[in-house]
């Protein structure tokens, strides 16, 4: 029986604890899950491609699951996934919002290539409000991202707002 890979793909800038939760589930879908780390200068990223790539690792690896691996891609999801031999995307879906914007991602997906399989994953109720821009903005106001973050990240996070408080002065 052939090993069934997935994809979970995201900025993760930074990963949070929304992100973790969908990973710690996807990994129960599929022999080995692999957390695409993409590249979207759209979205302002906080962090670079190797830091969050590294970050995503080490959170990663605090799970002890062998069957979890880390890529950093800078391609169309599809042709990532193929790379990666996945035959199915992992998405986390916190609200209605996220869900019409997956739909339409995931009919698009479909017909690049539709080999792949696409699973929503709901983010777990308690974690549904998270996301990594608003992770962002609260720590850029000096605001509390413990309850958001594992605390290696909100160091990383606080660390990295006060580097670019100390560039701009």
């Amino acid at each position: 029986m052939a090993k069934r890979v997935g994809v979970y793909p995201g900025t993760f800038d930074p990963i949070t604890l929304g992100h973790m939760d969908i990973i710690k589930r996807g990994v129960r879908l599929v022999d080995e899950l692999i957390i695409g780390v993409t590249t979207n200068a759209a979205k302002s990223p906080m962090f670079g491609d190797d830091e969050r790539i590294a970050m995503v690792e080490r959170e990663v690896a605090a799970l002890g699951c062998q069957r979890i691996r880390v890529v950093g891609f800078n391609s169309l999801l599809m042709d990532f996934a193929d790379a990666m031999g996945a035959a199915v995307v992992i998405r986390g879906i916190r609200g209605v919002t996220d869900f019409e914007y997956e739909y339409q991602l995931t009919g698009m997906n479909r017909q690049l290539n539709d080999r792949v399989e696409t699973v929503f994953l709901m983010a777990d109720v308690s974690l549904q409000p998270i996301a990594s821009r608003l992770v962002k903005e609260i720590a850029a106001y000096g605001g509390d991202i413990s309850r958001f973050v594992s605390p290696r990240v909100r160091e990383d996070v606080v660390a990295r707002i006060a580097e670019r408080q100390r560039n701009a002065s």
